[in-house]
């Protein structure tokens, strides 16, 4: 699920290392090959690099700090954390000053809401667009294989940004918008591999677009698992079930998600608020507790619209009061 940095670092560093032993003898590439794991995770300035992979690992090294080790730090050790992020994204930048995901991940730092970060990511994702499929058409690898992933890796970082633009659109309310750079980057990467569809399915719950969310799952199920639903689309069906107050099939599709995920009902009570990746939405195992935990903080743009006395939210309260009285029913039996 998502975007592992450290997983596309050793790629783009494999493919680099692969082409340097283009025309070798194929017994002595094979026997260099099979080093390239430990020469990376032991000595990696020994393997053929360019600025530019440089300055991805130090995005890499930056996102493990500030987006998987900062959520749960002490206000000693954020501060810590972000400050040693930080250094890692300026030295990225003074090595590739190109580097997309460096700049976007700085602006996240600097800007001073949410509004002006959005006008940040839709001002300048045109000239990421045009530096990406520039790049992609330099990918001219003698291996077909080898040509096509140097092709994707060339336009992640667009993908990334689109990504975190449609995010962001939500927050702002801009949801039609989330709706529009999600379809927009579905026709660039048919694969999904930003998970947007997530973001998507929250705002045509935001919109109360029934008909339009049904569309949209239809048309993506072949991306999800085994044909299950995600815990965003079942989430966003319990709001429009729930605001069109049709409270039965809101508790059907409760328990639908309970039964997909371990420990459901721990998570949908708690709800949680995490830190959006600043990379990436966060790199989770499918249908696991964390992918629910961060599909619920998520959709805390649903779960907490219309703030009753609890402060929660009326749905966040409804859930939390459904899964409260499913553990009393539990434990009875």
């Amino acid at each position: 699920m998502s975007y592992d940095p450290h997983r596309e670092d050793y790629q783009r560093l494999g493919l680099r290392f692969a082409r340097s032993l283009d025309g070798a003898d194929p017994i002595a590439a094979t026997r260099a090959f099979a080093s390239f794991g430990r020469r990376f995770s032991q000595n990696r300035d020994s393997l053929p690099q360019s600025d530019a992979d440089r300055a991805f690992h130090l995005v890499a090294e930056a996102t493990t700090l500030i987006d998987y080790e900062l959520p749960f730090a002490d206000d000693i050790q954020a501060e810590q954390l972000i400050d040693q992020g930080h250094r890692l994204l300026d030295e990225a930048l003074a090595l590739d000053a190109k580097c997309h995901d460096a700049i976007r991940m700085k602006a996240a730092a600097e800007s001073s809401s949410f509004e002006s970060y959005y006008d940040f990511l839709a001002q300048s994702a045109g000239d990421v667009r045009a530096a990406c499929e520039e790049a992609r058409a330099q990918a001219c690898d003698e291996s077909p294989e080898r040509a096509l992933l140097e092709a994707d890796i060339a336009m992640r970082p667009y993908y990334r940004w689109l990504a975190t633009q449609a995010g962001k659109a939500v927050i702002c309310g801009r949801n039609r918008e989330a709706i529009r750079l999600g379809e927009q980057l579905l026709e660039l990467d048919p694969l999904d591999s930003a998970d947007v569809r997530f973001t998507c399915a929250i705002a045509y719950a935001k919109l109360e677009d029934e008909a339009g969310l049904e569309r949209f799952a239809a048309r993506t199920k072949p991306l999800t698992r085994a044909g299950i639903d995600d815990a965003w689309m079942q989430l966003s069906r319990i709001s429009l079930a729930h605001k069109r107050h049709d409270l039965g099939e809101a508790r059907h599709l409760l328990r639908n998600l309970i039964s997909a995920y371990p420990h459901a009902t721990a998570a949908l009570a708690s709800q949680k608020e995490l830190p959006d990746g600043v990379f990436a939405r966060l790199a989770v195992a499918p249908f696991s507790e964390d992918e629910l935990i961060l599909a619920i903080s998520e959709g805390t743009v649903l779960l907490q619209e219309g703030r009753d006395d609890s402060g929660r939210g009326v749905l966040g309260t409804w859930v939390a009061r459904q899964v409260g009285l499913s553990s009393v029913k539990d434990s009875q039996q």
